[in-house]
């Protein structure tokens, strides 16, 4: 069976059900920003965070819960990133204490999380006020609330499911993530959490978490500002049936690579959803001498600002990539590299052995006024290969991120 995409976020995997509702946090009555996802049957639980030495309380306070390995729920907020402020982490351990008892729980079987403003006190009330609420709102059929809870400047819910087959068994991984802005990679300045009905022992679950988040999450780049709360959460119930996985066997990397599709797509939406975005970019870079070397590269041009202005204005400046190119921190003959622009409008060289060649401008504008475009480097130098992904810099980002607070 190959791995097919199907509905149902977060939901998809069996045992699994999640939900949203508003609770006050957020003025706007019509938008959600309190989320919960949960399984009745314990979970081994896995999570890589923001490398920022600013990090929002309900981090530390997750770490400590899923030291064990191991969850049951995750509890989110919108509209509040409770950092630094000195009361976060009893505002975060409250939170944890009002829905164990809600759900009839241990406190440390949750996973917490908050998103939103820096700096402001988050206010616990609305919180424990609305919980009998949204547990009640759990639904096989709620991860588009949950996805819808957890948003901040999105400008849509993101969230998707794959189905496959591992050990006879029929398995699922799901997920859902928000991240618009504050997006680059170490975490991914984001929040995602993953669902699976895998059997899969919580040691190898952080091993594959980790591996994934280096192709994925860690691959994308909005502004260039790592965040105070990213976090990748992964819960798996066990529900499938399979031989639970301990080891790097075939399961295994079956397992990854369902989580892989799962992180990938999440990732690219995020990226395609920048603030103010109105283009994807997706950089592969092959041929590099070393894995390393291929994902310093492809960050580095995904990450460049002048890079992200001229593919706003569908302008064909390939120097700005051999400028962003050769200030990666790494080692190779620039001397080698040949350049390509793509689009569903086709494909054109501008860049060969590390100088220009003749093209058309005009089907290169062609071209780069799609909604997605790659940017295709061959180094010349090797087997290795790594894609990063971005959104174009526009005017709109300034003007969200102005007046943000306000």
């Amino acid at each position: 069976m190959p791995f097919k995409f199907v509905d149902g976020g977060v939901c998809a995997a069996k045992g699994f059900a999640a939900g949203g509702v508003h609770c006050g946090i957020r003025k706007n009555k019509e938008k959600k920003d309190l989320a919960m996802i949960y399984s009745k049957a314990p979970c081994a639980a896995a999570a890589v965070y923001t490398q920022n030495k600013v990090k929002g309380a309900p981090i530390a306070v997750t770490r400590a819960h899923i030291a064990n390995g191991y969850a049951k729920a995750v509890l989110c907020n919108s509209g509040n990133a409770n950092t630094c402020n000195a009361d976060g982490e009893y505002i975060a351990n409250a939170m944890c204490e009002s829905a164990a008892q809600a759900l009839g729980i241990a406190e440390d079987d949750i996973v917490i999380a908050s998103t939103g403003v820096i700096g402001q006190p988050l206010p616990l009330a609305p919180i424990t006020g609305a919980m009998g609420k949204l547990v009640g709102a759990l639904s096989e059929n709620g991860s588009a609330d949950a996805a819808e809870a957890i948003m901040t400047t999105d400008t849509k819910r993101k969230e998707i499911a794959v189905r496959f087959e591992i050990g006879g068994k029929i398995a699922s991984v799901g997920g859902i993530a928000k991240g618009s802005g504050m997006i680059h990679p170490n975490m991914a300045t984001m929040l995602c959490f993953v669902t699976s009905d895998v059997a899969i022992a919580p040691a190898m679950l952080q091993k594959a978490c980790k591996e994934v988040a280096d192709e994925t999450f860690n691959m994308i780049s909005v502004d260039g500002d790592t965040s105070t709360n990213d976090m990748l959460t992964v819960l798996a119930n066990g529900q499938a049936g399979n031989v639970q996985i301990d080891c790097e066997n075939g399961d295994y990397f079956k397992f990854v690579e369902a989580l892989t599709i799962v992180c990938r797509t999440l990732s690219k939406e995020l990226a395609g959803d920048g603030e103010g975005a109105s283009k994807l970019l997706e950089c592969t870079v092959s041929g590099a001498p070393d894995k390393a070397t291929a994902r310093t590269v492809a960050k580095a041009v995904i990450c460049s600002s002048l890079f992200k202005t001229a593919m706003f204005g569908a302008d064909a400046n390939w120097g700005r990539i051999l400028c962003a190119i050769g200030y990666a921190d790494a080692a190779f003959d620039i001397g080698k590299v040949d350049v390509w622009f793509a689009s569903s409008k086709g494909k054109i060289a501008v860049c060969k052995n590390g100088t220009g060649i003749d093209f058309s401008e005009e089907k290169a504008k062609e071209i780069l006024l799609e909604s997605e475009i790659q940017t295709l480097i061959e180094m010349n130098q090797g087997s290795e290969t790594a894609t990063a992904w971005g959104c174009d810099l526009t005017y709109e980002y300034v003007r969200i991120n102005g007046d943000y607070r306000t």
